[in-house]
Order: C-alpha cells, then sequence, then structure tokens
C-alpha cells in the first residue's frame, strides 16, 4: 500500500506542476496521467481527490508558505519546491488523514526525486514550520 500510495502522490505532484506550469486544465491533467498510470481505483480516486482539495485551496496554501517561508515569495519558488510543498501542506492542515510524519516524508521524498540539491532541505524546514499548527 505505502508504494502504491507514493506512485500515487508523484502523480499528484506531477499534476500539480504541469497545471502550475503550464495552465493546463485540471481535469485534462489529471484524466491524461491517470490514463498512463496503473493505479488502483482507491489511488486513482485519491489522486483525483487531492488535485481538487490543493487547487481549491491553493490562496491559504499559499498564504501558510509565504508565512514560513518569508524570504521566498511563492511566485518565485522553482515549480518543484512549490507544487510539493502544496501537496504537503494541504494532507498537513486541510486534508488531516496522514500523520504528520509520513506527510513530511513523502514530500521530502518527492523532493530528493524531482528537486535540486536542496530542495528536500528546505521542503522539510517549510514543513517543520507549519506542522506546528496541526491540532490533531
Amino acid at each position: 500500500m505505502a508504494g502504491a500510495r507514493r506512485k500515487a502522490r508523484t502523480t499528484i505532484f506531477q499534476a500539480l506542476y504541469e497545471i502550475d506550469f503550464t495552465g493546463h486544465n485540471s481535469d485534462d491533467v489529471v484524466n491524461h496521467l491517470l490514463a498512463e498510470k496503473r493505479l488502483s481505483e482507491e489511488n486513482n480516486a485519491f489522486v483525483r481527490q487531492q488535485v481538487s482539495g490543493v487547487i481549491q485551496s491553493k490562496q491559504e496554501i499559499d498564504e501558510n508558505i509565504k508565512r514560513f517561508a518569508p524570504a521566498w515569495p511563492v511566485d518565485q519558488l522553482p515549480a518543484v519546491d512549490r507544487n510539493i510543498l502544496r501537496l504537503a501542506i494541504f494532507e498537513l492542515l486541510m486534508d488531516n488523514k496522514v500523520p504528520i510524519s509520513i506527510a513530511i516524508n513523502e514530500a521530502v521524498e518527492l523532493a530528493k526525486k524531482f528537486g535540486s540539491d536542496s530542495s528536500a532541505r528546505f521542503v522539510n524546514g517549510v514543513l517543520s514550520s507549519v506542522s506546528t499548527l496541526v491540532t490533531r
């Protein structure tokens, strides 16, 4: 399950990145990516739910990025880091279904895989600060 959920999160990140970078329609992007992936129906639903949730909560999520990474204007962050943070902050603050340590670890793993040499450390630092807001 953990490997399948990581693959789903990678798909979510890829969708968010494409939507952010190109402005493509979110439903079209998700449909295209899910057609390429071999995810379970449960994980397909998870991808759709998370992408939709991040998009709907984007303004609130970006406010948290501004608050906890004030030296980095959101629009000037690398698109990879920005969208990893959006997904993880959504999971931490809005979705509340994943333990804090898992949400942060999954984001750091995405940053290691897709980001720059400093992405994992940056993402971990921001999310550790954001996690202080979590009340579960």
